[in-house]
């Protein structure tokens, strides 16, 4: 095993969720991801839908259980000293799957190796094993400060979870509010923000703007926001359409640094889209449009594994005629534009 020392740190992470174009759901996923030498760790594995143990909705006692376990302080929770590392995000179940690996001590430092996908009691390294990640070394001092920090106090992730909606159009927006509400994230619709207490204010990680809310009514919004103190993110409704609008307000809930993210950059415009993204990963293209009648239509674009960099990608007339939009989705983010003309 290698001396060499890797870093060791701690980050909220987002599983972006969603309305997907065949009806189903994708359930939003807040979580604590492990940042190895500067990166997360999540990164390493090539489209990997999946999340941290350190989830922010679950019960602050089984958090607790999760640091703990991390820390050595129980017993292993599967054989050959194996810990669950990222699991499946809709059931956390380790028959959907999960990365394991063997946590131990090696004097002051803590070790990680033997990484595996494993969909039952016991690991397959030469079947399942992730031979080209791994084993880390980290300084014992630096690992036990970074998972002794979610023992004294809630984690950040958890108050992004709550959004605002306003708009004219009360259909729209109840429809709206319970797609947030089925992928796990709450909604509230109103007409303005006045009156409302500034602890509640301060509860919301987003507002969401229908397109007939005018300057007047957002300007006055914002302010009272300012006035509690409320660091929100502001998203003007692109169209009456839910599954854009959700993809729009899970965009705006990730306020995880740029280098931390796989996709970075959406653009669509003279018939392509432009997407960067930061590591291996699948790449998922969804077009809506309204047409003269305002009735939405849903157009699957593109799905394959992009390599990192920038990739343009043509995209077809049914993408790009009428008023048209372009959502772009990945293990843990999802972009949205509008076709420029």
């Amino acid at each position: 095993m290698s001396a060499e020392y890797a870093t060791f740190g701690l980050a909220p992470a987002m599983r972006a969720g969603g309305v997907l174009a065949n009806g189903d759901y994708q359930v939003h996923r807040d979580f604590v991801d492990f940042i190895v030498d500067g990166r997360p760790l999540l990164f390493q594995l090539s489209d990997l839908d999946a999340v941290s143990p350190l989830a922010a909705d679950i019960p602050p006692a089984i958090f607790t259980d999760h640091v703990r376990s991390l820390l050595l302080e129980a017993d292993a929770p599967l054989a050959q000293g194996r810990y669950v590392i990222y699991g499946c995000p809709e059931c956390e179940g380790l028959e959907c799957g999960a990365v394991t690996a063997v946590i131990e001590r090696s004097g002051d430092d803590f070790v990680w190796r033997d990484f595996a996908w494993q969909t039952d009691d016991h690991a397959d390294l030469e079947l399942n094993g992730y031979h080209g990640i791994g084993p880390f070394r980290f300084r014992g001092t630096e690992y036990r400060a970074a998972l002794g920090q979610l023992l004294t106090g809630p984690t950040e992730p958890a108050a992004r979870r709550r959004v605002l909606l306003i708009g004219a159009r009360v259909a729209v927006l109840a429809k709206l509010a319970a797609a947030l509400r089925t992928i796990g994230i709450g909604a509230d619709i109103t007409h303005d923000a006045a009156g409302v207490p500034p602890e509640e204010l301060r509860a919301y990680g987003a507002v969401a703007f229908g397109r007939a809310v005018d300057e007047t009514q957002r300007d006055a919004v914002r302010r009272a926001f300012e006035r509690a103190g409320a660091e929100v993110a502001y998203v003007d409704g692109l169209a009456p359409i839910i599954p854009l609008l959700v993809a729009q307000i899970e965009a705006a809930l990730d306020r995880s640094p740029r280098e931390r993210r796989r996709l970075t950059r959406l653009v669509a415009a003279d018939g392509e889209a432009g997407i960067e993204v930061t590591s291996t990963c699948r790449v998922q293209l969804t077009a809506y449009r309204l047409d003269r009648l305002y009735r939405a239509h849903v157009h699957d674009v593109f799905d394959e594994v992009l390599d990192p960099g920038k990739h343009r990608i043509p995209l077809d007339n049914k993408a790009t005629k009428g008023e048209s939009f372009l959502v772009a989705r990945t293990t843990g983010s999802v972009l949205v534009a509008p076709m420029a003309r």
